[in-house]
């Protein structure tokens, strides 16, 4: 039923100016707009990103979006260029090597948005 339904995926932020700034300016995402509930979205590929504000912010401790790139070495340059800080984790069974992560049958690196949501970049490999 849902199979060809347009995906909006909410994203909370404590500050809507900072988070779109930082989703604009370092990102690169098309806006679209101000909605008239409040939220502010993007054009995400085939998919929508909704900023919504909310006072305490998100209280996630998992990934909240993950972007696919087909080349994730070069997505990482160019978004630290841009000012994005990535994370790097050294847990048994999840260590990153210079920001990357191989899990199985991809690559992944995370990095956190101004207001501390989880995103992550993710490259398919087999």
């Amino acid at each position: 039923m849902l199979t060809h339904a347009p995906v909006t995926t909410m994203l909370p932020v404590k500050d809507l100016a900072r988070a779109r700034q930082f989703y604009e300016g370092r990102l690169g995402l098309k806006p679209i707009g101000a909605q008239a509930d409040g939220k502010f979205t993007f054009d995400c590929g085939s998919a929508t990103l909704a900023l919504f504000p909310k006072e305490g912010g998100t209280k996630a401790d998992h990934t909240a979006v993950s972007f696919r790139v087909p080349d994730i070495a070069a997505s990482i340059a160019a978004l630290k260029a841009a000012g994005v800080v990535f994370e790097d984790y050294d847990f048994p069974g999840l260590k990153t090597v210079e920001h990357v992560c191989v899990l199985g049958a991809e690559k992944a690196a995370w990095f956190l948005d101004t207001e501390g949501n989880i995103l992550c970049l993710h490259e398919d490999i087999g």
